[in-house]
């Protein structure tokens, strides 16, 4: 597999920020979104591959690597990435629709896009979502015991923490060098990131959404990931679901193989 160095650093304008991202391919425009404490390179093993059968873009969202913040800052919120996804979307779209993917964090920055400007997108795959749907009551709130711990300069024990928590116990101490490097990279993102933690989404808002959707999971991934697949689930009319096996929350990753394959059936699909 190639490594990080392989993935062709481009930057734009757009409004009052820059964006900085990767590309490859050519043909349909897939947009990939990543979650908390990542950027472009999490998509390492996704780029060469899907950018054989189509042109795939992988940006770093405002506040990540490689300009990442270093502190609390008003900016970082969902909100802010939606917009500014919209606006790079339109940009490098140039009218036509695109293929959307979100995940983790990123899934509910892609649906909200979704919903803002659904004229954007051709299909959306929501892999591992995590946010509160409705009046659901707020989940554990970890992130505080993370954001203090980063606060006191215990960086390693609060991504540890954190990344435990989102995957399962255990999983910091096996990941490889260039992951913890790229979560190193973005760790204060989560002392901004801890202001937002809880923010629900609309059901009935998203379910009038008519584009195919894709929900993908890990197989092994904690059980409240797969209680937000079964209730997307049931409320998209146009719908299929994938779980990605020896794989947890960054299935991605665990499983690049599975998960291109699934996800490349479905667009070839979306695309007859």
């Amino acid at each position: 597999m190639p490594s990080t160095h392989t993935l062709a650093p481009f930057q734009t304008r757009i409004a009052d920020s820059s964006v900085h991202y990767t590309q490859a391919g050519s043909g349909e425009l897939l947009l990939l979104i990543h979650g908390s404490l990542c950027d472009y390179r999490y998509w390492r093993w996704q780029i060469p591959a899907l950018s054989q059968h189509m042109h795939v873009v992988a940006p770093s969202l405002r506040g990540f690597w490689p300009q990442a913040f270093d502190r609390e800052e008003s900016s970082f919120s969902v909100a802010q990435h939606t917009c500014d996804m919209i606006a790079f979307a339109q940009q490098l779209a140039d009218g036509k629709p695109l293929h959307l993917l979100g995940h983790s964090r990123g899934a509910q920055i892609a649906l909200e896009l979704a919903c803002v400007a659904p004229e954007l997108v051709r299909s959306l795959t929501l892999a591992d979502p995590g946010f509160r749907i409705g009046d659901e009551p707020p989940n554990s709130p970890f992130h505080m015991n993370v954001a203090t711990l980063l606060e006191q300069g215990k960086v390693e024990e609060a991504l540890s923490q954190f990344i435990d928590t989102v995957n399962g116990a255990g999983t910091w101490r096996q990941m490889v060098g260039w992951f913890k490097a790229m979560v190193t990279d973005n760790a204060y993102t989560l002392l901004s990131q801890v202001r937002e933690i809880n923010r629900p989404v609309d059901l009935e808002r998203a379910s009038h959404l008519r584009c195919p959707i894709l929900l993908v999971g890990g197989a092994n991934s904690p059980a409240r990931y797969g209680s937000r697949i079964d209730i997307l689930e049931r409320a998209f009319t146009d719908v299929s679901r994938v779980s990605i096996p020896l794989a947890s929350h960054g299935m991605n990753l665990a499983n690049p193989k599975a998960f291109n394959q699934a996800l490349l059936s479905f667009l070839t699909k979306t695309s007859r």
